[in-house]
């Protein structure tokens, strides 16, 4: 594993965000899910393609709050632009499971 100074960690925004919307992507090379998350005032909605589906169904998602990377450059999914990284990790099957704040918090809010 590489180490990283305290500086390199502070560069990385991570912030919590609500789902505001979200939607089947089957046209995605691998399944996955497009969301609108909205990061409150400060940053606003913003829009993931995430390869969720082993966990997740799109209706299941909206009000949820996730952990996400908002300053990384946006990437073209296929036909749809997903401006930042939700986060979560693999479980045994490497299927992802989101991670959020277990008690709500301001939307924008930075991991501390």
């Amino acid at each position: 594993m590489a180490e990283i100074g305290f500086d390199d960690f502070l560069r990385v925004d991570i912030r919590v965000g609500t789902v505001r919307r979200a939607e089947p992507y089957p046209e995605a090379r691998k399944p996955a899910i497009k969301l609108w998350i909205d990061f409150g005032p400060g940053i606003g909605e913003k829009t993931s393609s995430a390869q969720i589906t082993g966990h997740y169904e799109p209706d299941t998602l909206k009000g949820r709050q996730v952990a996400a990377v908002v300053n990384f450059p946006p990437r073209q999914i296929g036909r749809f632009v997903s401006e930042v990284l939700v986060l979560g990790f693999a479980d045994e099957n490497g299927e992802i499971v989101l991670i959020g704040p277990d008690r709500r918090v301001p939307d924008g809010a930075r991991l501390q």
